[in-house]
């Protein structure tokens, strides 16, 4: 069999959603790039020119036609700068023209597609096949799907087109282009992060390959939208499922890699280039070292309040700083995110506030070095309780309240976003206060169970000394007895089971979806369990009023997890 090389780039890049302008900007930078390195054909993620997820702007027709105008566009931007014999690949929104309206189909067909461009000319499209219809992803509400295999010939290697979930499938283009006997099959990404789903990646890559008994590329996009993050861990393989290259995780990088292919080996749907071209030099991507899983969770949680402050037009953040773990965790988060000199942080004491509470703010806040103030609630509350003659649980809340209107008093004065500081176990339990601890535009540990929170904290100042750096967590907001400090000597452990305990069922009941029966079953006390599953179903119309938050597992509450608010079902 004849080989030949083919140097592949892969652009692993953050679009931002809805920005066709500035994305079709950072196609055409990668290109010059690329170009400069005498890469022979450039793979971008998927959606790259849209951004990804688009959700229901892909109903819009002057959304679609702004997408293909700039895909067309784009390629003649691309040879007019003289890089025009790279072979680009390009993920943008396409629609089916001809495609009747009628029932179950989304409006004006929208199309997932990729072009692939030469010349100032789009040679070749490919329509995504398989849309998923599952935990976060709606692409069944949003495309048509496509239905051929294309082929294309680039430098001799007759290369394989698929995007995403159509490798998850073994029907479609799986087993369409395993029958083509291509050289290389090319898959651009919009996968989002969860916790182990690199090495579940890597394992479908490895397999998909020495199913198709060709090299494999894969590129995923970094960044975030919403409340998805984006990891990168873009891969190359060869026919065998050897790693060839691979990415580093959440970072921009363009990765440039020589492969020894076999030519001519398909009947192409389009040829671009017939000849394979020889290479100056011997350019190798190599294979980037894997996070562990707090460092991969601490980049996802960094990555996904980056870009949602930046891409919202925001420059900075203001929360409430309690001296306890779970603010000192979104404070940490936010100063390595944005900047210290970008986060605000307001100790808001009450009449039942300890002193340790101001004092571990304080401490932090020198650790760290953000902005940091002092505003007593006790005189607003006061003014409250006393109007209105509240007590009890009712008097307890009003001082949720009046932080949460404070801090959204400030951002309105100020310009910053207000960060909601609760995790996933509160979040789950209903353990907050609707406008009050409850209250923000973006919330990072959302989607953090507290005993998780802890591990986090201790992970980062350990990686603090191992820096040679302060932590930036005091070790007595770590080690003290979680409260609220809602009324006299208050421990979280009045309301709630011990967050070990607690953590470990939720697990199962959230995430795994288990029911009463099972986690019984599965050694937990009868009556813990219903108490905790009712107050967990009794809370969702707290959950749907949350601010977004940064989605780390695979069952993160939102679009993962689904349930009506009004429900009279309750787990026996």
């Amino acid at each position: 069999m004849q080989e030949g090389k083919l140097r592949i780039a892969l652009a692993q890049v953050n679009p931002t959603v809805g920005d066709i302008a500035a994305n079709c900007d950072l196609v055409a930078t990668q290109a010059a790039l690329a170009h400069k390195a005498g890469a022979q054909i450039l793979v971008f993620p998927e959606m790259v020119l849209t951004g990804y997820p688009v959700e229901d702007l892909a109903l819009r027709q002057s959304f679609r036609n702004a997408s293909r105008i700039a895909i067309s566009e784009l390629a003649k931007r691309v040879a007019s700068s003289g890089f025009g014999d790279l072979v680009m690949v390009v993920g943008y929104l396409d629609q089916l023209d001809g495609a009747p309206d009628r029932l179950g189909q989304p409006t004006g067909a929208p199309q997932n597609a990729i072009a692939v461009i030469h010349n100032g000319e789009i040679k070749a499209r490919y329509i995504k096949h398989h849309l998923p219809n599952y935990g976060v992803f709606d692409e069944f509400r949003n495309f048509v799907p496509g239905e051929k295999s294309v082929v294309v010939r680039v430098n001799g290697v007759d290369v394989g087109l698929a995007i995403c979930e159509d490798i998850w499938q073994n029907r479609g283009p799986v087993a369409q282009l395993a029958e083509r006997k291509v050289g290389l099959v090319i898959v651009p990404n919009g996968s989002p992060y969860e916790r182990n789903k690199d090495d579940v990646r890597l394992s479908l890559v490895q397999e998909r390959a020495r199913g198709f008994n060709a090299a494999l590329a894969y590129v995923n996009m970094v960044g975030a939208q919403d409340d998805l993050v984006f990891d990168g861990d873009s891969i190359v393989v060869d026919a065998a499922g050897e790693v060839l290259m691979r990415t580093k995780q959440f970072e921009d990088q363009l990765a440039i890699h020589d492969m020894t292919l076999p030519l001519l080996t398909s009947n192409p749907d389009v040829i671009i280039t017939e000849h394979n071209v020889k290479i100056e030099g011997t350019m190798h991507g190599g294979i980037a070292q894997r996070k562990d899983d707090l460092a991969e969770i601490w980049e996802a949680l960094k990555s996904g309040l980056r870009d949602y402050v930046r891409k919202n037009g925001f420059k900075s953040v203001v929360l409430g700083l309690s001296g306890g773990i779970d603010s000192a965790l979104v404070a940490s988060i936010a100063v390595d995110a944005l900047g210290a000199e970008n986060v605000h942080a307001v100790a808001l004491p009450s009449k039942y506030s300890s002193e340790h509470s101001i004092s571990d703010a304080e401490d932090l806040a020198r650790r760290t070095g953000l902005n940091f103030r002092i505003v007593p609630i006790a005189p607003m509350v006061n003014e409250f309780v006393s109007n209105l003659s509240l007590t009890g649980l009712a008097e307890e809340n009003v001082q949720a309240r009046v932080r949460g209107t404070t801090l959204m008093g400030i951002s309105n004065q100020e310009g910053h976003l207000v960060l909601a500081t609760g995790n996933k176990s509160e979040l789950a339990v209903g353990y907050s206060t609707l406008y009050g601890d409850a209250v923000g535009g973006f919330a990072p540990i959302k989607d953090i169970y507290k005993t998780q929170v802890w591990q986090l904290a201790k992970w980062r100042n350990e990686l603090a000394i191992y820096l040679d750096q302060i932590p930036p967590i005091p070790e007595s907001s770590i080690t003290k007895e979680p409260s609220a400090e809602l009324r006299p000597d208050q421990k979280d452990t009045d309301s709630l089971p011990d967050y070990l305990l607690l953590d470990q069922l939720l697990v199962r009941y959230v995430d795994g979806d288990e029911g009463a029966a099972s986690l019984i079953a599965g050694g937990f006390n009868h009556d813990l369990v219903n108490r905790v599953i009712t107050l967990v179903d009794r809370a969702e119309y707290k959950r749907r009023q949350y601010p977004p938050g940064t989605k780390i597992s695979s069952r993160a509450f939102g679009k993962d997890r689904r349930l009506p608010v009004t429900s009279r079902w309750r787990e026996q």
